[in-house]
């Protein structure tokens, strides 16, 4: 059983930075594909990209790409959402999920954390 606990979500001006990190235990982290997925008012689940076992390929959302960067350090079990030049829209509960799926028509989703709040003011 993986545990998933994410961190870093806040509050951040349109244009900036933020670095999420979600921290795993449990376990095999390295065994896992690792997805983030963000959920906004109102609107149903988002799939934002995921990242390979070794770190070494990532797939994203094409409406994210270039924008937002998916890491990993296995060595620490962590993996990483870097997002860059936010924006309001990007408001939501982000989410970190770890799985044996890696494709974009099932991302990694066999576990999940409980979401860190990012907002994005204007």
């Amino acid at each position: 059983q993986v545990q998933l606990v994410e961190s870093g979500g806040g509050l951040v001006q349109a244009g900036g930075s933020l670095r999420l990190s979600c921290a795993a235990s449990g376990g095999g982290f390295d065994t896992n594909y690792m997805g983030w997925f963000r959920q906004a008012p109102r609107k149903e689940r988002q799939f934002v990209g995921a990242i390979s076992r070794d770190g070494g390929d990532a797939y994203y959302d094409g409406s994210l790409r270039g924008r937002f960067t998916i890491s990993r350090d296995n060595g620490k079990n962590v993996v990483y959402l870097r997002m860059n030049n936010v924006k309001p829209e990007d408001t939501a509960v982000y989410y970190c999920a770890a799985g044996r799926r890696y494709n974009t028509a099932a991302p990694p989703a066999d576990y999940w954390g409980q979401g860190t709040q990012v907002n994005v003011s204007s």
